[in-house]
């Protein structure tokens, strides 16, 4: 057997027996501290009691506390020895128990005054974004960094925002679920109802309609549109108006400006007062650029009237030429609604097999499966729109896309009647072909973030190649098709729109090569006598500008010659006497000389040729 391991502790304890084994027992008692009169038990019981002493030395040493509320107390020591914890806020001592509770200090923290205070005032660092401004586009903006604390007012603002950018309804602030979470972020929300929220929302209307006002006083001329809506429930008219403008930032804004009930019959009178009612709210009446209008016939008489008022006030810019502007997409849109009507019968079964799809989850379910076998996209049908053509132009185009699965299920589905027939699979692909480039067309001068006047020609060109060339077609259906399309464009396009062709000439990428480039392809043999008609029209704009530059920077050194007299520290007296001498010697009549030749300096016509000449 191998010999068991020898443990050092019990090497040292048989060292020390031997050792006082050895040695004298006289020697023992006196290194033990024992006293003639002493027995050993007695100082064994002293020993004793003096490591008692140790032990209840280390038992009593204080614990440390680590309850939370001694976060906000501290325990003070009265003058006859009684410990008591003291709030920190308000200096109020409470008895601390031999238990140790402190539930009676965290009641008194819940009510207590001097700490609810503080922690009101208590700062906290927060990026603050950058704060919501109607009169400009704010979305690439960043914040500051700021100290917050609550405030219930600032919530219920910026709930108000909430309400107005996401259109949700006042019983919004009534849910459970919302009040919930407002609550977990800050305990100091408090609830509130919907017709205090409608009060909010009025209020902060008002004051963003406020700031819009202030910032529109700074610009010289807005472009305007209008368009009637109809509520289906109260079976009420409106008329909405909204303004466009560049900002001092040079950045296109677009703001709704009025949302006015208008009162039938929808005659060219009441909707040309709705449209003052509008400006004059917000005293905008001198500063109208273009108007444009769906093309109605009450819309073109109410234009003449507005433009009859405009020119007697001589509040029209450039004498009313570019005044009306005719909505291009609208346009477009009754292009392609007159071409369409030729598939009518083919549409309507389209809708019908759509519909009857969409009744059953069987019958999706069965014709998803086809899809699948056959390998084609899977896409959810569309229902088309019956006032938004490029809508139906989606139907169709998806409807192409899954030709050979309406065939398929066809077969297989008994009450299934709708499958267009091979001829009409046809016509429909003809008809996508056309429409794919109205709808390219639309989406470009449909942008709201970019201006789009200077694209409208180079599409509406190429709007008029394709019907131009597809209404010579062999195919009697294009044919047809197309002539209807090319009525329209006459009916609409077949004079010059002259701020379509203004905003492509400024285009630095086209300049006047455009028009010498699409007026051919648009109006053939009328297009040498349209080209210099722009031409002409083009230099009368370009001295309006001229005239109202000069206007202007003869108001500006009147101003900065009266600001600068007024500035003077000189008597009445002194003033009338010496004003003329003092103005010739001073220092300020060489400058004053100067600004009126810098500001005043009428550009020379051939500025204008030189920004025409495309190098």
């Amino acid at each position: 057997m191998s010999p068991e391991p020898i443990v050092e502790d019990n090497i040292s304890d048989e060292i020390i027996l031997e050792t006082v084994d050895e040695v004298p027992s006289d020697n023992v008692q006196a290194n033990i501290g024992l006293n003639e009169n002493d027995t050993v038990e007695e100082n064994k019981v002293v020993g004793i009691c003096e490591q008692e002493e140790e032990v209840n030395h280390v038992a009593i040493k204080k614990r440390k506390k680590t309850s939370s509320v001694w976060d906000e107390f501290k325990e003070v020591k009265l003058a006859n020895g009684q410990k008591k914890g003291e709030c920190i806020h308000c200096k109020r001592a409470l008895a601390i128990g031999s238990t140790g509770s402190t539930t009676q200090f965290r009641r008194h923290l819940d009510r207590c005054a001097a700490r609810i205070r503080f922690i009101k005032n208590q700062k906290v660092l927060h990026f603050q974004p950058k704060e919501i401004d109607s009169t400009a586009n704010n979305s690439q903006e960043s914040g500051s960094l700021t100290t917050f604390s609550y405030d219930n007012c600032k919530v219920r603002e910026s709930i108000a925002h909430y309400i107005l950018i996401n259109e949700k309804p006042f019983s919004v602030v009534e849910e459970f679920g919302f009040n919930l979470v407002l609550k977990t972020m800050s305990p100091y929300f408090l609830k509130y109802s919907r017709t205090t929220a409608r009060s909010d929302v009025l209020l902060v209307y008002e004051k963003e309609k406020k700031k819009l006002q202030n910032a529109l006083k700074n610009i010289n001329r807005l472009s305007f549109t209008t368009d009637i809506w109809k509520s289906k429930n109260q079976r009420i008219s409106y008329m909405v108006v909204t303004g466009h403008y560049v900002d001092s930032n040079w950045k296109l804004q677009k703001r709704v400006l009025s949302f006015l009930h208008l009162s039938p019959p929808h005659t060219a009178t009441e909707i040309v007062d709705t449209f003052y009612k509008s400006l004059n709210e917000w005293d905008l009446e001198n500063k109208v650029f273009t108007l444009s209008v769906d093309n109605a016939s009450n819309n073109d008489r109410a234009i003449k009237l507005l433009k009859d008022n405009f020119r007697v006030r001589k509040k029209l810019f450039f004498g009313g030429k570019i005044f009306h502007v005719r909505c291009c997409a609208h346009i477009l849109n009754l292009m392609v609604k007159d071409g369409i009507k030729c598939i009518e019968f083919v549409m309507e079964k389209i809708r019908d097999t759509v519909s009857f799809l969409n009744a059953s989850e069987g019958r999706l379910l069965r014709f998803a499966d086809v899809v699948h076998q056959l390998h084609l996209p899977t896409r959810k049908l569309i229902m088309d729109c019956p006032t938004r053509w490029n809508s139906t132009y989606n139907m169709l185009t998806l409807a192409l896309q899954l030709r050979e699965a309406f065939t398929s299920y066809g077969e297989r589905e008994v009450n299934y009647h709708n499958c267009p027939t091979e001829d009409e699979w046809k016509n429909i692909e003809k008809v996508c072909d056309v429409l794919g480039f109205f709808n390219e067309a639309t989406n470009i001068i449909s942008g709201t973030e970019y201006p789009t006047s200077n694209l409208f020609l180079s599409q509406i060109c190429t709007i008029k190649k394709v019907i131009d060339d597809r209404s010579v077609s062999s195919d009697e259906f294009i044919r047809n098709m197309t002539m209807k399309m090319k009525e329209k464009f006459d009916k609409y396009w077949g004079e010059c729109n002259l701020l379509m062709e203004f905003g492509a000439i400024m285009d630095p990428r086209m300049k006047f090569l455009v028009i010498e480039f699409a007026y051919p392809k648009i109006y053939g043999d009328q297009s040498s006598q349209n080209i210099s008609y722009v031409r002409t029209l083009l230099y009368e704009l370009f001295e309006e500008y001229t005239t109202n530059f000069e206007e202007e920077a003869k108001g500006a050194c009147d101003t900065f010659r009266i600001r600068k007299k007024d500035s003077k520290g000189e008597s009445s007296s002194s003033r009338t006497s010496h004003d003329d001498v003092s103005n010739k010697y001073s220092g300020w009549h060489d400058f004053t000389a100067y600004i009126s030749e810098k500001t005043s300096k009428k550009p020379a016509k051939s500025d204008l040729d030189n920004i025409l000449k495309m190098v």
